[in-house]
């Protein structure tokens, strides 16, 4: 591959996207890609330590603006460390959250205003836009559900949200596909978790061939 590729995985809480990431690596490692798997807030020391202040449970205090401007900083200082030098590199790098999470949790969800925390982000980012993203749909109750009894994670403080909140993210989603179809995939993560991964590889697999 000439270049590298860019994509990213989204959704509400418990649909499944470090699944699917573990997943579409294993398929493209099997095609003879290099592949970077990351994940956001996070993915280099400094932006882990601000994923954790974000993130703790104790933090409720945090204003809606500190958050968002945090997700951003993070973000930044990701990109240029890990993702760019990967794509530099050839690689397709797999993402956990990119700036369409903040669109819509600090844009949508919080009512920051989808083009105002845009505007940050492109400050943030240079710019810098996924190839492609996936994003898995679920009602956020199944997907809270499936966070409590599956005990893979602790419970961050995003969890701690009201219902109303988390509807609020599902509805942001489905809004932002909207606005950018071609770039964005959405996938019903209510389907098993095999069914779901077939279908996000099949779009994968096209987008990497295409670009060979």
């Amino acid at each position: 591959m000439s270049q590298g590729l860019f994509i990213t995985i989204e959704g509400g809480e418990g649909t499944g996207k470090t699944t699917l990431a573990a997943s579409l690596r294993e398929r493209l490692e099997a095609e003879g890609c290099a592949v970077v798997t990351t994940r956001e807030p996070g993915g280099i020391p400094i932006a882990e330590a601000i994923r954790d202040i974000v993130l703790r449970k104790e933090n409720t205090a945090m204003d809606a603006r500190t958050e968002a401007l945090l997700y951003a900083a993070a973000r930044r200082q990701h990109l240029v460390e890990k993702v760019m030098p990967a794509l530099a590199q050839g690689a397709v790098v797999l993402c956990d959250r990119f700036v369409d999470s903040s669109l819509v949790y600090q844009g949508y969800a919080r009512g920051l205003g989808i083009d105002e925390i845009g505007e940050i982000n492109r400050f943030a980012t240079e710019g810098c836009t996924p190839d492609l993203t996936l994003c898995l749909d679920l009602p956020p109750e199944a997907g809270l559900d499936r966070i409590r009894l599956s005990g893979s994670r602790e419970v961050n403080r995003l969890d701690l949200e009201g219902l109303a909140f988390h509807r609020r993210v599902r509805e942001g989603y489905r809004l932002i596909a909207k606005r950018y179809p071609q770039r964005i995939a959405m996938l019903d993560a209510a389907k098993p978790a095999a069914e779901v991964a077939a279908e996000a590889w099949a779009i994968v697999q096209a987008r990497v061939r295409s670009r060979k």
